[in-house]
């Protein structure tokens, strides 16, 4: 069958739609969406079946904004007898190429959770099964294509694969992450899921690293700032209401009480900026820009809230928004955006600028 499967967060369909059809298409890739309301995933089907794979290889991952994971799926097997869903499995799946990781997985639904516990325990007795019959690695292989068993109930799957070079590398795409008891706020595991899904792990010692100076607007009660502090920085939270005491405490953080909009730094050596502010997102964008072009940060992370109809179309009129004005200072600037498990009705933009993040390797 050869079509794109695309997980996403629950009642966001239409938005991981509307991307994959436009994203598609300017690659000259046509076909159509499937889209069931808060179904967790979408399912494109393409005229062509061939260009599903061109899809999963050349349509960069990092770029969707509302989609967590993409896969080709091969085949679809219904009715499966219980007692053995393996040998169908094993079956449909013999001319794959030999895969290098297995990810049994389930949509991120509350209908579903009682699949995800099969799913866990599924994924062994499917793992040895695989590695039997040659079509997986005897070993965990990074540079091979993933495996991906999708469950739709305990008799009906699709089959399919991902490119490891251009998916998610998280289970059902989301990082598992646990809010620290000592945290000010849940808002705190959105700054943390985006440390891991937008900056490379083995670059976080010199880009979130002990002594880099930050700014938090917005930052009442400080579950963003947490993130900071626990990373050593030393983190000036701009916010007109209260802080956290436990983050007073640790004599990292100043607290200026003042309009986050309004206030700016008074030296020059700001890294990181990040904002959760409840606000238009063109007023957000436009504040974005002005950091950057008078050097007051040099890598951000901040939420755009997003209306309630068009969200699609928000999201991406508000990053080449961004695009534009970043382009006026320099070509270097690079945005990313994503819909996170923890974000809600808003998307999580990265913007860093890559010669200034070069920079900081000389450095050390």
């Amino acid at each position: 069958m050869n079509n794109l499967l695309l997980y996403c967060r629950p009642g966001f369909e239409k938005e991981a739609a509307a991307e994959i059809t436009e994203r598609a298409s300017n690659m000259q890739c046509y076909g159509f969406a499937r889209v069931k309301d808060d179904s967790g995933y979408v399912i494109y089907e393409l005229y062509d079946e061939e260009q599903a794979d061109l899809l999963a290889r050349k349509l960069p991952f990092r770029e969707l904004i509302f989609i967590r994971q993409m896969l080709v799926v091969t085949h679809e097997l219904k009715d499966l007898d219980v007692a053995d869903r393996i040998s169908p499995i094993i079956e449909a799946a013999r001319d794959y190429t030999i895969c290098g990781d297995l990810r049994v997985e389930t949509a991120d639904t509350n209908e579903a959770k009682e699949l995800s516990a099969f799913c866990r325990k599924f994924t062994v007795p499917l793992r040895q099964a695989l590695r039997s019959n040659e079509i997986l690695t005897k070993k965990e292989t990074g540079n091979r294509p993933v495996f991906h068993a999708f469950f739709m109930a305990n008799d009906h799957l699709l089959l399919g694969y991902s490119y490891s070079f251009n998916n998610s590398e998280f289970h059902m795409g989301i990082p598992r992450l646990r809010c620290p008891a000592d945290a000010p706020s849940r808002s705190s595991l959105k700054l943390e899921e985006a440390f891991y899904v937008f900056v490379p792990k083995e670059e976080w010692s010199r880009r979130l690293t002990s002594g880099m100076k930050a700014v938090d607007l917005g930052a009442c009660p400080g579950g963003w700032t947490y993130q900071l502090v626990r990373r050593g920085m030393m983190v000036t939270a701009v916010d007109n209401g209260m802080m956290a005491p436990s983050l007073m405490e640790t004599g990292q953080v100043k607290h200026v009480r003042d309009d986050g909009f309004v206030w700016r730094p008074g030296k020059k050596n700001i890294y990181w900026l990040v904002c959760d502010m409840v606000e238009k997102p063109a007023r957000v964008t436009h504040m974005i820009a002005d950091w950057f072009r008078e050097g007051d940060c040099q890598e951000a992370m901040f939420n755009l809230k997003l209306p309630m109809k068009k969200r699609y179309a928000e999201a991406v009129h508000n990053i080449e928004v961004l695009r534009d004005l970043l382009r006026q200072i320099d070509n270097a600037f690079v945005i990313q955006a994503k819909q996170l498990y923890h974000d809600r009705e808003e998307i999580t933009v990265h913007v860093y600028n890559k010669y200034w993040v070069s920079k900081l390797e000389e450095k050390i």
